[in-house]
């Protein structure tokens, strides 16, 4: 995660929490689907994506 929480709306920060994202600087493992490309969609001006 890149950018803060702070003044996102519930659905961004929602998205976020069910990713497993909290806090600037958190990183996560997450499987390569449909439904996390969706999530990152919606959250992509957040987050840094980088393939393992």
């Amino acid at each position: 995660m890149v950018r803060s929480l702070s003044g996102r709306s519930e659905k961004q920060i929602a998205t976020a929490l069910s990713l497993g994202l909290k806090k600037i600087g958190d990183v996560t493992v997450q499987p390569d689907n449909a439904q996390t490309n969706g999530k990152i969609a919606k959250i992509s001006h957040m987050v840094a994506v980088t393939k393992a």
